[in-house]
């Protein structure tokens, strides 16, 4: 399995999770995307990141506020800086032994598990699994832009899918969500941009 890692493990519930990775580090997660944090034994869980946080610090909030930032004292703060960049990932499976499964993790991952982005095989394997389970799970998130997770959620994996998956993941909203019509114009709003 490729492994492109992406940050580690700073707090997890049954729901999400949030990791975090260095500025430098941060050229691989995008909003929406797939992600998975192996935790032995053959289980790992997965997730879609619905919100990517940047701290400020003592240090940037005086920088800020200055006449003139060379581009040397710009790229240090970058490069080096403490803050890690935050991911908040909604948990939408997991996989046992091999078997993918669209339900709630039976654990979340541990503090400091590796973070790692989910390639277009892993990608197309996770959401050809069931039959979109897992959307239940991001309709769900109150706290979330659930019309823009699910559009670039759909763009990426469209992209790993064959194209008529789209058009499935499309009716398979527009059925979940047929007795809320604020959220699925909010839902097909958004899938227009990207659709």
């Amino acid at each position: 399995m490729p492994t492109i890692e992406i940050g580690r493990l700073l707090r997890a519930g049954t729901t999400g999770f949030i990791a975090g990775c260095s500025v430098s580090q941060f050229d691989a997660p995008a909003f929406g995307a797939l992600v998975r944090a192996p935790l032995g034994n053959g289980y790992q869980v997965y997730g879609l990141i619905y919100d990517i946080h940047i701290d400020d610090d003592g240090l940037v909030r005086q920088l800020v506020t200055a006449e003139h930032v060379s581009e040397e004292v710009m790229r240090d703060n970058r490069e080096r800086r403490i803050v890690p960049v935050e991911m908040s990932v909604l948990s939408v499976g997991y996989e046992q032994d091999g078997r993918i499964f669209h339900l709630l993790p039976p654990r979340p991952p541990l503090s400091l598990d590796v973070i790692y982005l989910c390639d277009d095989k892993e990608l197309a394997r996770f959401t050809s699994a069931g039959k979109f389970g897992y959307f239940r799970h991001i309709l769900r998130a109150k706290d979330a832009p659930i019309g823009e997770i699910l559009a670039a959620h759909i763009q990426q994996a469209g992209a790993a899918q064959d194209p008529a998956w789209k058009e499935k993941a499309t009716q398979e909203l527009i059925t979940l969500l047929r007795d809320d019509y604020p959220t699925l114009m909010s839902v097909l709003g958004a899938l227009g941009e990207v659709l």
